[in-house]
């Protein structure tokens, strides 16, 4: 029997007879269904649910029974809400946004939904009523498995504001069967299994099978002439998948707007072969089930093998193509002139995943709507919008043309036509023939195989491009995109990230955002400029006192969850270093750890070295066929198990990296910081948000000027930040001279000392070479992110770090500080932004 059997069986908490006696039995009569908002009206809901819904006697059910009678009993009253605000839209024919995303980083819905709703307290009075642990029935509820690291969170965030911003908009994605994956970690290693979220099922989702849509794959295209003597391709010899949406209510703070979130699970256009399967060919008979069901199987599939590309591509077509007919279908409800496409829907690409949506809506047009190529070119490039989020040329999305020609060939032949009258009627007209500038900027990138570059394509169709930083959008218009910036001056625009106060900090840290609501008053969640208020109150010693209790509170319930995860104990006293991201070279995981090793030899040799103790913790997950990056993930670990356990250095140091980091845990990390580990290489980071919410929970950041750190740096004051490290001119500077690192390994005996130690097996005894890998991408691999050349600046820095912790006055100051300047990053500001100068799009108040 699993796990998840054995508990199931248990009864959520063992009951005494007060407990008993305050479960009101479930009255034996017809449900009555209640949108009421009152305490009593969540307790009879919640027992009509686990009557009615569950069959289940309150006395005897489990604890994720109770949280899906719980769920449910909330979902009752946001989908009542969600009827109204759709009504609305749909009597006012509004313009929307459509929010276009692979993923989507949701966590946990209940708590958030609650606070968005107006319906905390009462909900979690209703439980105590019930005899039931509020926070024990949320912790049943499994993180949405939708989606990998910024990119989606950003996405959720995004979905939370425009919902709360009262702005009429729809999220699209995959219903993924599976998330990234669960890690665990088995000597050190990072083990990756099924993310199984929807093991309980999901309560949130309505299914709505009605609005399924087809999408066609694979096949030829054919030449043929149409009965007006026009030259028509058709696309021929398909294989068909369909699309089952599976919607997500999105609730706005306040509660008036409610949003959704559309998922599309893929299906095959028929079960089975009945025939096949009574003559006893029962694998396959369902084969093309299982294949269709494959593409939302899991998020992001590992693209190493040819099959993996394919699935990848085959995915993003998939959710584009069904939502773009899902949009076509709720225009033509209302609307028969098709010049005013553009005037009601603004489609945004939230990087390239869905760039496929430019060709894609062309074809519809053209092929199934029998538009000309110019009027589709129209309606298409005024509806697409672009957002960039990678500096790394590497990491910007190529796709073959054999494969494309294989999955898409229709699509290609689009592309094709595309770049053929953007190099002939844009570019030639700006620089007559100039053919190196033709193949800078073609679309399809010459070699073997030709590719097809998916972020000029963007480019291309849309028409605003955004970055998302200040530094990120200057670096685009400089580097990345210069020619394109030259060509097109005014579509490139800044975006500044944000992230949503009511997660990352109303719901997640319950005791700040009291303290703030006591000196601001309650508005500040959506209005998180409000925070400044308490900046006036950063010298105090009574409200220092009030507020650094509170991290202390929340530095011992995360000490408690290490204490149960681990068994390792750490001090809630000691400063707590946080870096917690996708594990990336560029975000330089690494140079954390040599500053580590640095502190761990010091003490080592000098019993007697003055440093405040200290408290490394690490959150992170590796792609599953980044070798270099999981290999960083092992020396963490190891070197964890040793410093943990050195009796030496009395316990100034320890590391802790909890597995199966995700947002779940971000919410039990992120108040307890006091120091925010920002420092990839300068240029690389595209914004970041992470430091984002670490700030607004008063951690100090130490970090480089890359991305966002910038602003927050302008935000926060020169003096309540520790910046550190090349800039991003040096860095190009640095590269263009020919950086050695064995210039700084052989003048640094610190660090040469630290990178040795780590060659040894030392951390992993009778197992030489175990870091061979991460030490020769140091050395003999050119240290492509210079953590040798930043080392020192780093050290340095982090010499200012304990100084500034040991002066606990100046400390609470900069982290007071540091909440109080963070409104300028909540994410209703950038949809605001976004609303103004991309989307042209205005609030719908609900109930008005």
């Amino acid at each position: 029997m699993t796990k998840t059997a054995k508990k199931a069986l248990k009864p959520a908490a063992k009951k005494n007879a007060s407990n008993k006696a305050k479960v009101a039995q479930s009255p034996n009569k017809s449900f009555r269904f209640s949108t009421e908002s009152s305490k009593d009206s969540m307790k009879e809901s919640i027992l009509n649910h686990l009557r009615f819904t569950l069959a289940r006697h309150p006395e005897k059910a489990t604890q994720d029974e109770w949280w899906t009678a719980t769920c449910s009993a909330v979902r009752d009253r946001v989908l009542d809400r969600f009827m109204t605000t759709q009504g609305v839209h749909h009597k006012k024919k509004v313009r929307r946004a459509y929010y276009l995303s692979l993923e989507y980083l949701m966590g946990r819905l209940l708590v958030n939904n609650l606070h968005n709703a107006g319906l905390f307290e009462q909900t979690r009075d209703a439980l105590s009523e019930l005899g039931q642990d509020f926070d024990m029935i949320a912790d049943e509820e499994a993180d949405m498995g939708l989606g990998n690291g910024g990119l989606g969170r950003l996405a959720a965030c995004f979905l939370d504001s425009l919902a709360s911003l009262d702005l009429p908009a729809i999220g699209y994605g995959i219903h993924y069967e599976f998330g990234l994956f669960r890690q665990e970690f088995k000597d050190g290693y990072q083990i990756e299994h099924p993310d199984v979220w929807m093991e309980k099922g999901c309560p949130w989702e309505v299914m709505r099978p009605n609005f399924a849509q087809e999408v066609q794959l694979y096949g030829r295209v054919e030449h043929h002439v149409d009965d007006k003597g026009a030259f028509r391709p058709v696309w021929v010899d398909q294989k068909t998948i369909e699309g089952v949406p599976y919607d997500i209510a999105i609730v706005g703070y306040g509660g008036e707007t409610v949003n959704f979130l559309r998922l599309w699970d893929s299906k095959a256009s028929s079960e089975f072969d009945f025939n096949i399967f009574n003559e006893g060919g029962y694998v396959e008979a369902v084969r093309e089930k299982a294949m269709g069901e494959t593409i939302s199987k899991v998020l992001y599939p590992n693209d190493s093998t040819e099959n993996g590309k394919e699935l990848r591509l085959v995915q993003q077509y998939f959710f584009v193509s069904c939502s773009l007919k899902d949009i076509i279908r709720r225009f033509l409800e209302h609307h028969s002139d098709w010049s005013e496409f553009p005037e009601f829907n603004a489609i945004q690409l939230n990087d390239t995943h869905p760039a496929i949506a430019i060709p894609e809506l062309m074809r519809l047009l053209i092929d199934t709507y029998r538009m000309t190529w110019d009027e589709a070119w129209e309606i298409t490039s005024k509806t697409c919008n672009y957002t960039n989020h990678t500096l790394l040329p590497e990491a910007l999305e190529k796709w073959s043309v054999p494969l494309f020609e294989k999955v898409l060939p229709r699509h290609l032949e689009i592309i094709y036509e595309i770049n053929a009258q953007f190099l002939q009627n844009v570019v030639e007209a700006k620089w007559p023939g100039d053919g190196a500038k033709k193949q800078e900027l073609s679309i399809i990138e010459e070699g073997y195989p030709k590719m097809i570059r998916m972020a000029y394509l963007s480019v291309v169709g849309s028409t605003k491009v955004n970055g998302v930083a200040a530094l990120h959008t200057d670096l685009l218009k400089k580097n990345l995109f210069a020619t394109f910036h030259e060509l097109y001056p005014n579509k490139l625009i800044n975006m500044t990230n944000g992230i949503t106060p009511r997660r990352w900090l109303l719901a997640c840290n319950p005791g700040l955002s009291n303290l703030i609501t006591e000196m601001v008053g309650n508005q500040w969640p959506k209005h998180l400029d409000q925070l400044q208020g308490i900046a006036k109150f950063a010298g105090d010693t009574k409200f220092q006192k009030r507020f650094m209790d509170i991290k202390r509170a929340n530095k011992q319930a995360f000490a408690d969850f290490v204490l149960a995860d681990s068994g390792t104990v750490i001090n809630p006293d000691a400063l707590f270093d946080v870096q917690i991201k996708r594990l990336h070279e560029y975000k330089r995981q690494h140079l954390n750890v040599l500053h580590i090793l640095t502190l761990y030899r010091r003490l080592l040799n000098d019993p007697e070295y003055e440093m405040n103790p200290r408290v490394f913790i690490f959150g992170a997950k590796a792609a599953p066929g980044y070798a270099l990056a999981k290999n960083i993930i092992r020396a963490i670990n190891k070197i964890a198990e040793l410093v943990n356990n050195d009796t030496r250095i009395n316990d100034k140091i320890k590391v802790v990296f909890p597995q199966n980091y995700r947002v779940t845990m971000a919410e039990k990390m992120i108040p307890a910081a006091d120091l925010s580990e920002q420092i990839s290489t300068a240029g690389k980071e595209a914004s970041g948000t992470g430091n984002m919410k670490l700030a607004l929970n008063g951690a100090l950041t130490i970090g480089t000027l890359d991305g966002a750190n910038v602003e927050i740096g302008e935000e926060v004051g020169d003096e309540n930040i520790f910046i550190f490290g090349h800039t991003v001119d040096q860095v190009e500077a640095l590269k263009s001279q020919g950086y050695n690192p064995y210039d700084y390994y052989n003048s640094n005996w610190e660090l040469k000392a630290v990178i040795d130690w780590l060659r040894s097996d030392y951390f992993t005894p009778g197992e030489k070479d175990a870091f061979a890998p991460l030490c020769s991408s140091l050395l003999e691999g050119g240290d492509p992110y210079l953590c040798l050349a930043d080392y020192a600046g780093y050290v340095r820095a982090q010499e200012a770090v304990d100084l500034a912790f040991s002066d606990k006055k100046r400390w609470a100051k900069m982290a007071i500080i540091n909440t109080a300047m963070m409104g300028k990053f909540s994410s209703d500001r950038t949809i605001s932004q976004y609303a103004e100068q991309i989307w042209k799009l205005k609030p719908v108040k609900i109930g008005e």
